[in-house]
């Protein structure tokens, strides 16, 4: 259920903190449906759409969560899908921040 997590506000990130453990990462991916973890150190996500409109309608909905939550995604996107990922660049891997964003992001989706 991604319900809780996706209630939670991004905190601002300044760095000097260590990134989540594989063991921490792997306990918020449960909140986080449809997400992939890689090397422990990103998460990632395809969607799929039926058409290039969608998938700009969902970047653009993303981008504007991602910019009030200031916490921002890579996203790649075309024709019938966008592919996300989410890592905090200030420590080089995964902090609660970016497990929100993708709960969060999962709801724009629905799903």
């Amino acid at each position: 259920m991604t319900d809780g997590i996706a209630q939670k506000t991004c905190t601002p990130c300044r760095g000097g903190v260590a990134p989540l453990t594989q063991e921490a990462a792997e306990g918020y991916l449960s909140q986080t449906p449809g997400w992939e973890l890689e090397e422990g150190r990103l998460l990632r996500r395809k969607f799929k759409f039926a058409d290039f409109r969608q998938s700009l309608s969902f970047v653009d909905k993303v981008a504007r969560l991602a910019e009030e939550e200031r916490h921002h995604p890579d996203i790649c996107f075309g024709w019938g899908y966008a592919a996300v990922s989410l890592q905090t660049h200030k420590i080089k891997g995964l902090h609660e921040n970016d497990f929100i964003m993708a709960a969060k992001i999962n709801l724009i989706a629905g799903s």
